[in-house]
């Protein structure tokens, strides 16, 4: 777990934690084109686009250190596997390093837990050398198939297990994200999506164990930072209980 003060944290840690999420529906190729400078602009983790733009994203990025990932079975994870597993295999030849992938959220719910299994590791064996990370849609789950879920994901392979998509009725929440960090080995790593719209939201779960955010709001939260550290404020006050949304 993170434990970031005024004095040691930076906007570059901050901005390596964040995957800048690009999948708005209505995005046009400009709205990509901004957001890919957006993200190169202040260093962060990775672009998260839709499948249809990883070609563009790739070009956009090539030459810098933030990586590209995407999503497949998004949003709502009743694909079939194998077309999920098709969806990541073309990703990474075209260049995706991530792979965001919802599970089949009927199945986790009908207590299917070995298809669920079976779902993961599809993808994660055609992600190849590919970061896979899992989104399990907790705004639709019990606390007891979160954590069956959050398993399954590590019995498969996968590199994360993440929150939500940001397109059902609730995102990151402080009380999931402890129990999804509770639920897996340190091998796993917790990604929170959904509402991550502030840096002290932001900061308050990476002190649970949180090393991944996907957000949309990566300016306003990394220009806090800055603004906070220029005026001699804290950066943040790490108080559990801050939500998500």
């Amino acid at each position: 777990m993170a434990t970031f003060t005024p004095e040691s944290v930076t906007v570059g840690q901050i901005a390596k934690l964040i995957d800048h999420s690009l999948l708005r529906p209505e995005l046009t190729g400009d709205d990509v084109r901004a957001g890919c400078a957006l993200a190169a602009r202040y260093g962060v983790a990775s672009v998260c686009v839709r499948p249809g733009d990883v070609d563009l994203a790739v070009d956009l990025l090539r030459g810098t250190d933030v990586l590209v990932g995407t999503v497949a079975g998004f949003p709502h994870g009743s694909t079939t596997t194998r077309i999920k597993a098709a969806e990541t295999a073309l990703a990474v030849n075209q260049g995706a390093a991530e792979v965001d992938m919802v599970i089949n959220i009927g199945w986790l719910r009908s207590g299917k837990l070995d298809e669920v299994e079976a779902d993961i590791r599809a993808v994660v064996a055609a992600a190849d050398h590919a970061t896979v990370k899992v989104i399990l849609e907790n705004a639709y789950l019990t606390r007891q198939k979160i954590v069956a879920g959050c398993r399954a994901a590590e019995r498969a392979g996968a590199h994360f297990v993440k929150t939500s998509t940001g397109f059902a009725p609730g995102g990151a929440t402080m009380e999931d994200l402890a129990l999804m960090r509770s639920a897996v080995s340190p091998a796993i790593q917790v990604k929170a999506a959904g509402g991550v719209r502030t840096l002290d939201t932001l900061l308050a779960m990476a002190a649970i164990g949180v090393t991944r955010f996907g957000a949309t709001a990566t300016a306003a939260i990394l220009d806090d930072l800055a603004h906070r550290q220029e005026h001699g404020r804290p950066a943040a006050e790490t108080v559990a209980g801050t939500g998500g949304y």
